[in-house]
């Protein structure tokens, strides 16, 4: 029966991921599908001039019935690496019968005195309370600022025209005639819009299956997962872009559709392709195979595209029709002059900052669950933290929408979705700190790895922000125009 097991063993390390990380390779870790295991690999002396490499290593495997539960691994025999040797390595095998039950032999890895930590408590308390606040202040400031916008527009209905034209009309009423006014180079924003929703369904799935399953028992089950979520979803990326493509009076509805389709998978096997000639040419186990690559190629163009275009029918049938409450005047109203933080570029630069308060100590144990190889199992934080994220998002777009408005400036379409989006700069500027003061990566490939995959993680994160804020601005400026009297 050992020489069973130990063959199933060796079956799922055909399928494990070496990981060599830290200076001088010191460390390297084996992921299989039964359980994680670590060992040194070797090593250098104090002055850094002599490498020693361990070259034998002990496989202590705990066994429960005919399953293996528990695998640790110990190295030994210091040798010193001296150039044209050869080194013989070797290993033993000794089996011991544990109690540990098959589903829950990850018990050990999940560490909760780091995930639970009261500090990750703190930090979800933190997120709340900052949600309560900006409830609030939108509830009340908002709701107040605009009572008093409708009964001064109300009072001015009353005049008449002599009076109202020597009046000193003001506000967001001003520019009724251009605030539904197509946003500029509305392909790519309604593209935008619609992979960001994508992002967020799909964000949404993956972190509802992960908490009624556990994901984390098999290498790549998460990615798997969210590669499938991803194609499935593929009509909500269709429907949001292209009804709001066609509302904004596109006529290149195939190049919009083909555009959100390719978007996201463009951007993230540009940036994979990329790494992995880099991880070819060091030899590296990072490399991706090229039947890996085909079979995405293959998901692109004949699952996702075809979903892709059955929402983008369904968008522009349905919710296609521009229905907005204020007529749209043929010419632009000029923008007037306005304070400094007024303008559309400050405002984006401010707007993601609250955002990435409620989400940057999560970011630290993501960070650390995937670049320091600990298991995130805590998946109900994560879409507490998401729907945290979604809250604040939403308030600050429709604040930060309501002073431009009110400035008379109606470019609110892209100041909204890049206000949002701008959380994303803040997290990748975040990645350089994790990257320089809580890790030991170097050189051309671990550096190029890491922050190309976390500029990936961050316009995703961005773009789904963006739409996020985007969504919520526009129901806010609909309800608004909605309620006042426009002649």
């Amino acid at each position: 029966m050992k020489h069973d097991l130990f063959l199933q063993y060796q079956e799922s390390m055909k399928f494990s991921q070496i990981s060599i990380h830290s200076p001088l390779a010191k460390k390297i870790n084996f992921f299989s599908s039964l359980s994680p295991s670590a060992g040194i690999v070797g090593e250098a002396d104090e002055n850094g001039e002599d490498f020693y490499l361990w070259t034998y290593k002990k496989l202590e495997i705990g066994y429960n019935g005919n399953r293996i539960v528990d695998v640790n691994l110990t190295s030994e025999g210091k040798v010193k690496l001296v150039p044209n040797t050869k080194i013989q390595m070797s290993y033993s095998v000794k089996w011991k019968k544990s109690d540990v039950k098959f589903e829950d032999r990850f018990d050990k890895y999940l560490d909760p005195s780091f995930f639970q930590h009261r500090i990750h408590w703190f930090s979800i308390f933190n997120s709340f309370m900052m949600v309560i606040f900006l409830v609030g202040l939108v509830s009340m400031i908002l709701m107040r600022t605009l009572r008093k916008d409708y009964a001064r527009y109300s009072k001015e209905e009353e005049m008449d025209d002599m009076d109202r034209d020597l009046g000193d009309e003001y506000g967001w009423k001003q520019v009724h005639g251009d605030v539904f006014r197509p946003s500029s180079h509305p392909l790519i924003f309604s593209s935008l819009i619609g992979s960001g929703c994508q992002i967020f369904a799909v964000s949404f799935i993956v972190i509802i299956v992960a908490m009624l399953e556990d994901l984390y028992t098999e290498r790549g089950s998460m990615l798997s997962t969210a590669i499938f979520v991803y194609a499935a979803t593929s009509p909500v990326n269709g429907y949001f872009g292209g009804s709001l493509y066609a509302r904004q009076g596109g006529r290149r509805w195939i190049k919009q559709m083909f555009i959100g389709a390719f978007l996201i998978p463009a951007m993230v096997c540009g940036t994979a392709f990329f790494i992995n000639f880099i991880a070819i040419y060091y030899h590296a186990s990072r490399a991706i195979p090229f039947g890996t690559m085909v079979a995405v190629c293959c998901i692109c163009f004949f699952v996702i595209l075809p979903l892709n275009l059955v929402g983008t029918i369904l968008g522009r049938n349905l919710s296609g029709q521009p229905n907005f409450p204020c007529r749209v005047n043929a010419v632009p109203r000029p923008i007037p002059e306005k304070k400094w933080f007024m303008e559309p570029a400050v405002i984006v630069c401010l707007g993601g900052i609250l955002p990435f308060g409620s989400i940057f100590i999560e970011m630290y144990f993501i960070f650390t669950s995937f670049w320091a190889y600990k298991i995130y199992y805590v998946y109900g934080f994560m879409m507490l933290v998401l729907v945290i994220l979604c809250i604040v998002t939403v308030c600050v777009t429709i604040v930060c929408t309501y002073f431009l408005l009110n400035a008379e400036d109606y470019r609110w379409q892209w100041t909204s979705f890049l206000s949002a989006a701008s959380t994303a700069i803040y997290v990748y500027m975040y990645s350089f700190y994790y990257y320089f003061f809580k890790t030991k990566m170097y050189g051309l490939f671990q550096t190029s790895f890491y922050f190309g995959y976390m500029a990936v993680f961050s316009t995703a994160l961005g773009i789904m922000c963006g739409a996020i804020g985007y969504m919520g601005t526009s129901a806010f400026v609909r309800k608004i125009y909605t309620n006042v009297k426009i002649d």
